[in-house]
């Protein structure tokens, strides 16, 4: 009886270092892709860039002229973060400039 213990303690041990939880993906925040920023020009009203990148995630009512878009992913069963940060600028209600991880390429050039 006490080595069928042994064995059986040993064997729900390893078993115990083998099996992990499921872990879901987690993203939070607005997902950006290159062909997004790629649409935005200068010269677009806000709800043209509303509608190619959705409703920014941050809207700061001390810079009005500012959209933040951010995105953050952990994959399922990783430790790995993905982060990612988009800032529109306006100008008179008018697109002005993108800054961030993902910028489109200038007009002519390619990209890198």
């Amino acid at each position: 009886m006490p080595r069928t213990l042994v064995v059986t303690l040993c064997l729900l041990n390893v078993a115990c270092d083998v099996l992990t939880p499921y872990r879901i993906e987690i993203q939070q925040g607005n997902y950006v892709t290159q062909e997004m920023v790629a649409q935005l020009k200068p010269g677009l009203t806000r709800d043209q860039v509303r509608f190619v990148m959705g409703t920014p995630l941050v809207n700061d009512i001390f810079h009005e002229e500012r959209w933040d878009y951010v995105f953050v992913r952990q994959r399922a069963n990783s430790r790995d973060v993905e982060h990612r940060r988009i800032a529109v600028f306006f100008e008179d209600g008018k697109l002005k400039r993108v800054d961030g991880d993902i910028v489109a390429a200038a007009p002519g050039k390619s990209g890198q």
